[in-house]
Formats: structure tokens, sequence, C-alpha cells
């Protein structure tokens, strides 16, 4: 280790220094076997995919070290980083791991190899305290920052098929918007993309009786979708929102009546909503404006993740009490935002999201402070003991 630095720094710094671009493994998860194994962990590797497309993940598991009462904990995360952009861009090298001003500096250090030491820091500092931990597992995956079709997705459907089933699980994303302790996500929407293509009949722009134009068809039909809140939202929701994100005329002419009009649109659904109850929705009103038009459609589905909320509860208590007795902030709860590899976890356990501040994620020069890593360890310290001693 590093001079001066702590252990969860210093793992955090040699975590950066593994350029595990998606999907490269990069020595990510090796460093990690290495260190879990020393804290009495059984790691499994579990490739998912063929050729360039396997994925490397890793399972870790530690029986439990009391009498059996505390709960089976465990932590999700993810080494795959994203791209790294203007290289020559970066005040460091991306991977260099560099500390500069009380902040360390490379990518992935807030998304979310910062979490991942901190969490195995927490392991190793309740150890050195004698706190009598229930089983522990990890589930590490390479594919997050992707399609994430190999990753945790995959896991989850063998930790079943193990019988494998934590009580609670800790996803360690970024989640605090800008100081730590501000939000934990207890939930997430869910994400549903429509790829509309309306069909009309090509014709000369001076001649528009002996043509049927797509695109008022296609307007008419995205309108429904176009920025839109599509309820009122709930307790743990805001309201669904749909937004327009592309919109193409293919060959396009000035002097031509197009016959294809194409439009993208996503909507982010809360539990108000089911990916079949909004397909049903709008497959109806786009068969009735194709009706009206006398145009035809083609719509392509895509659902990537389904609305979940973790109900408050003793772990999300044992969560804000950690955060609180070391930021002196009452987290909120929070399902906002983008998608994350707990809406695969749910399916097994409950489950929430807690960080570091995901200010510079994936951003040039992404860092974190020194402190945060620190503070965020001693965090998940806490919330190992409150919960095994609640128990």
């Amino acid at each position: 280790m590093t001079a001066s630095l702590s252990y969860a720094v210093d793992l955090t710094r040699r975590l950066v220094m593994c350029p595990s671009v998606t999907p490269a493994e990069g020595g990510a998860l090796t460093l990690l076997e290495a260190e879990l194994t020393q804290l009495g962990f059984e790691v499994a590797w579990l490739p998912f995919g063929e050729g360039a497309a396997r994925i490397q993940n890793l399972y870790a598991f530690r029986p439990a070290r009391d009498d059996g009462a505390a709960p089976h904990l465990a932590f999700a995360g993810h080494t795959d980083v994203v791209p790294v952009g203007d290289e020559a861009a970066w005040q460091f090298g991306p991977f260099q791991g560099a500390i500069s001003e009380g902040r360390l500096y490379g990518r992935g250090t807030a998304d979310m190899k910062g979490g991942i030491a901190c969490f195995i820091a927490a392991i190793k500092e309740a150890d050195t305290q004698g706190i009598k931990t229930g089983p522990l597992s990890l589930i590490i995956t390479g594919d997050e920052e992707a399609d994430a079709i190999h990753g945790t997705v995959k896991m989850v459907e063998w930790m079943q098929q193990q019988q494998i089933v934590p009580d609670f699980c800790l996803v360690g994303e970024p989640t605090n918007p800008t100081a730590m302790g501000e939000v934990i996500k207890n939930g997430r929407r869910g994400s549903l993309t429509g790829k509309l293509t309306v069909i009309g009949t090509q014709g000369h722009v001076a001649y528009p009786h002996l043509a049927n134009n797509p695109v008022p068809a296609l307007l008419a039909m995205l309108a429904p979708v176009n920025s839109a809140a599509l309820d009122g939202g709930n307790d743990h929701f805001d309201p669904s929102m749909a937004q327009i994100v592309d919109l193409q005329i293919p060959d396009a002419a000035g002097n031509v009546i197009p016959n294809r009009a194409f439009g993208q649109f996503n909507i982010r659904f809360n539990t108000e909503h089911s990916q079949d109850s909004l397909m049903g929705w709008l497959n109806e009103h786009f068969t009735r404006i194709a009706d009206d038009t006398g145009t035809s459609y083609e719509i392509e589905w895509m659902c990537n993740a389904h609305p979940f909320v973790t109900e408050p509860g003793a772990p999300i208590a044992a969560l804000q009490s950690a955060i609180e007795a070391h930021t002196g902030r009452q987290a909120s709860l929070s399902t906002g935002g983008g998608t994350s590899d707990a809406r695969f976890i749910c399916h097994i356990c409950p489950v929430a999201e807690f960080g570091l501040v995901g200010q510079t994620m994936h951003q040039i020069d992404e860092h974190v402070a020194v402190e945060d890593i620190d503070t965020l360890a001693a965090i998940y310290t806490s919330f190992l003991r409150i919960s095994c001693e609640a128990s």
C-alpha cells in the first residue's frame, strides 16, 4: 500500500490503474480475487458470452462469522468503465491513478471502482473491529457500461440456479449529486424504447394528390410521447416521462414526398405502468392514426428495464443511520436517474444504491475526493455493524 494512503484509497487507485474499458477485464477482477481471497472469500469466475463479446464476472462468498442470526448482505458493482475519450485532454493519465490536491483522478474513480474498494475496505475494517458478520456476497461484473447482457443479469440467473438468496444488496453506484450523504437510490424507473416507421406513398411535391405523405401521420403518432408526462407520479416516483430522441426521413429530397418517415422515442416509466400497458396503449393509438391517414406503420420495441422500488425497512434504515453518523446528513430516498444493475438484482432480493459523488463520472478528468473515499468506507463499515448487531 502506498505510504500514507488508507487501504480504501490505495485499493481504489490500484483498480483505476487497471484499464478495464468494456469488455476488457484489464486485471481489475484478478486484483479483486486476490484481495477477497485474503479476507476469506471463495471466488468463482463467471464468464458469459462468446468470442470477442465474452465477459468476465466475479462472484465471491464468505460464510457467516456469527451464530447465524445476522443477515446475508450482498454488495454489487462493476469494474468495467467507459472509454476515456480525448486522452490528450486529461490533466493526468486516465489509468495513472494520480492524486493531486486531495483528489484521486482516473477513469472509474467515481463510477464505480471507488465504491467497490470501499466495500472491501469495510469488510476488512469490520474484521479488525471484531464485527460478527453474517454471510457476505460480492456480485462484481465486467459488463455494466455497455449492453449489460453478459454481466449482472446472467449472474443473477446463476445465483437463482444455485439458490443463493441474499437478504439485501447494496449497489455502490455514485448516487450523490454534490456531497456525500445526499441520496440513496431505493428504486429505478423502467425504460421503454420505440422505433417507429410510418409508410406512405412517394410522389412529387407538386402533385400531392398522387402521393401520401407519411410525415404528418408520424407526427400525430408521436404526439403523446413528445416531452410528455404520462401520469401524476406516486409516493415513490415522479411522473413518467416520454421524449422523442430521433427523427429521420431516409433519402430526403427537396421536391419529393417521402414514402417513409422514422421516429424514435424513449419512455422512463414508473410503477403506474408496465411494458405491456404502454405498448398496448401506443399500438392502439398508432393503428388509429394509420387507419385515419391511409398509412401503415412498423414498430420495434425494446424494454431494458422495468420499474422497481424497495420499501423503507431495516436495511435502508441502517444505511441512513450510518450515513448520518459520518456525514451529518439525512439521506433522501430517490428513484430518479437512469438505469443500473439494480434492475436485475431486485428479482432476487431487496436492493438499494449508495456510493460516491458522481459529478465527474464519464467525464474527462473523472475524479473523487480522497476524503470521500474514506468516508464511504466508514459508512459501509457502520452499515455492516448496524445490520449485524440489529439481528
